[in-house]
């Protein structure tokens, strides 16, 4: 009998030899200007991570940006802001993240950092880590503070999917009671996270998490195949998740 362990494939059973020229033709998300065949791991990667006074947002505040640009598996520099949200921080908020009101008293606005976050992420492809959180706040953001580019980044283009290593976590590491949790991820994967919940710690962990999944024989490693397989599988487990709601 075959052994299904090693098939090669998602226990989905999707093998990606045989959807390849599907996804050649399909290329949909993928940044403007890069080969879809080429290996996302060689392309320029802009990974963001932000600490925020709540979970919503369209209410809530972003208080921590951190970006790390990566390319080739190699990070080339790392950047970070503390930023004054303009309301005071839920002390539930700092139990998460450890930052308080006074941390980010003198601190800029959003709208003063606003174009130099912009600026960072520009031609590279955009990460994060549940990455719908952080683009989330990142737009919304820029729209309450009226911070535009005349060439914007590829992180707030429209249809531009951003890689995020969760949606393959959720995949690679089902199980009854096994955390998904970037911390618990990064332990498992052998990858350090020394200040958990600061963003620009959290952005390079969480980087180092997806370089390290590259090394998993089931993730696809051309730019356009991860991208296609992320946004199956992101439909799957919102499916998932509806019918347990």
């Amino acid at each position: 009998m075959k052994n299904d362990d090693h098939c090669g494939c998602f226990p989905t059973g999707h093998h990606y030899p045989g959807i390849a020229h599907r996804l050649k033709v399909r290329a949909v998300g993928i940044l403007d200007g890069v080969d879809g065949d080429d290996s996302w791991v060689d392309q320029t990667i802009a990974f963001l991570d932000t600490e925020t006074t709540g979970t919503d947002s369209k209410t809530d505040r972003i208080i921590e940006v951190g970006i790390v640009i990566a390319k080739g598996g190699s990070i080339v520099s790392r950047h970070g802001w503390l930023i004054n949200p303009g309301m005071p921080i839920p002390a539930g908020s700092t139990e998460v993240h450890g930052i308080k009101d006074e941390d980010v008293a003198e601190k800029p606005s959003f709208a003063e950092v606003g174009e130099a976050i912009l600026d960072t992420l520009r031609d590279a492809i955009p990460a994060a880590y549940n990455a719908s959180f952080d683009r989330g706040f990142l737009l919304n953001e820029l729209e309450r503070n009226g911070v535009q580019a005349s060439d914007p980044p590829p992180a707030v283009r429209r249809g531009v999917v951003w890689l995020d290593p969760l949606v393959f976590a959720r995949e690679l590491y089902k199980g009854k009671g096994v955390s998904r949790a970037l911390g618990a991820v990064a332990d498992r994967l052998g990858v350090a996270l020394d200040r958990a919940h600061r963003a620009t710690d959290d952005a390079e962990a969480a980087l180092m998490v997806l370089y390290k999944m590259a090394e998993d024989s089931r993730i696809p490693q051309g730019y356009a195949a991860f991208v296609q397989e992320q946004r199956r599988l992101e439909r799957q487990q919102e499916e998932a998740r509806r019918f347990w709601r």
